[in-house]
């Protein structure tokens, strides 16, 4: 993907995850085995929670309309940053029949399955069939994705802190020299090169770039397949393996009585060095109380901060994991 400086100024930043491009990620992700150790848990948990709710074949139903493929429908993930399910469900359920038409056909081209009437019906815009879809597409998301969203906004949030601080340091192209941390992924020369899963160029055209942040993606970004379409670049984040515990645990419990909620909390979304910027847009504090929390839990020894370049980063301490944890002594 080459920029222009033109395009490299109208590089945006989605504020947070998109519900509707996680909930077709994570139907990707209970296809496949990507990220065991990330994953395995959360596959597990919502299998489970699927099954009571006696909703296996509307999932099942929703992963043949998204398959774990090369292709899946552009309708599927008509957001480039909302925040919330019912705006991208109304966008989803306002999809142009010319192009339901068209992304359904190239599905069944795509992995050769007879086309079901479901589909077809769907094809067609049937008003009945398409409120159907958003409604299975709601109750997945209720059990497959709401439930985590503390966890994905705040990895989001960190993200979002990480590149504006980059870009604040080096202008428009620093939002895209941190993806140098993903395999695979390098940033040079106003082209960005990512290991994208079938030979591909994204030719901006002059448009805007928006880039979207996404807890279920692993390693490989994503991108629209229609090109007429407004560009978007889906990249992952980096949840480490244990989240979905930390989550259970959150900040209930002895930590957050011995220490309080807030600093329990920030404790909590040290899985990977943070600046002190980083934590306060996580936790939706002021930098300057973030700092003051970071000082006490430091004081504690709970945490260590060391410089890196222009950066503080604040990292979480084997003491403070065991006061997470409720483990000492």
């Amino acid at each position: 993907m080459d920029f222009t400086s033109q395009e490299l100024v109208r590089l945006r930043m989605a504020s947070s995850v998109d519900p509707l491009w996680e909930t077709a990620l994570s139907l990707h992700l209970l296809q496949n085995r990507s990220a065991p150790l990330i994953f395995g848990a959360w596959r597990r948990e919502v299998g489970g929670a699927l099954r009571r709710a006696g909703l296996l074949p509307a999932a099942r139903a929703l992963m043949r309309l998204c398959p774990d493929d090369s292709y899946f429908p552009d309708f599927l993930t008509p957001g480039a940053g909302d925040t919330d399910i019912e705006t991208g469900l109304d966008r989803l359920l306002s999809t142009p029949r010319h192009r339901l038409l068209a992304e359904l056909t190239q599905l069944h081209v795509h992995t050769r399955i007879p086309v079901p009437p479901g589909v077809r019906r769907l094809a067609d815009g049937c008003s009945q069939t398409m409120r159907r879809l958003g409604d299975s597409l709601r109750a997945y998301y209720r059990i497959a994705v709401e439930p985590y969203l503390p966890a994905m906004r705040a990895q989001a949030a960190s993200d979002r802190a990480l590149r504006a601080e980059a870009a604040v340091t080096y202008g428009a192209e620093g939002m895209l020299m941190g993806y140098d941390d993903l395999p695979g992924w390098d940033y040079r020369q106003r082209r960005l090169s990512t290991p994208y899963p079938v030979e591909r160029a994204l030719h901006l055209e002059g448009r805007p770039l928006t880039l979207i942040p996404a807890f279920f993606c692993v390693r490989t970004p994503l991108v629209l397949v229609n090109e007429a379409l407004p560009p978007v670049l889906v990249h992952p984040l980096t949840p480490t393996p244990g989240w979905l515990e930390r989550r259970r645990g959150a900040v209930a419990g002895p930590a957050a009585q011995l220490i309080g909620s807030s600093r329990a909390e920030l404790l909590r979304i040290l899985d990977r060095p943070m600046t002190t910027t980083e934590l306060a847009t996580a936790l939706r504090l002021a930098p300057s109380t973030t700092s003051q929390h970071t000082s006490v839990l430091r004081e504690a020894g709970m945490l260590r901060s060391h410089r890196q370049g222009v950066r503080v980063l604040h990292q979480r301490t084997r003491l403070g994991l065991a006061v997470l944890e409720g483990t000492l002594g």
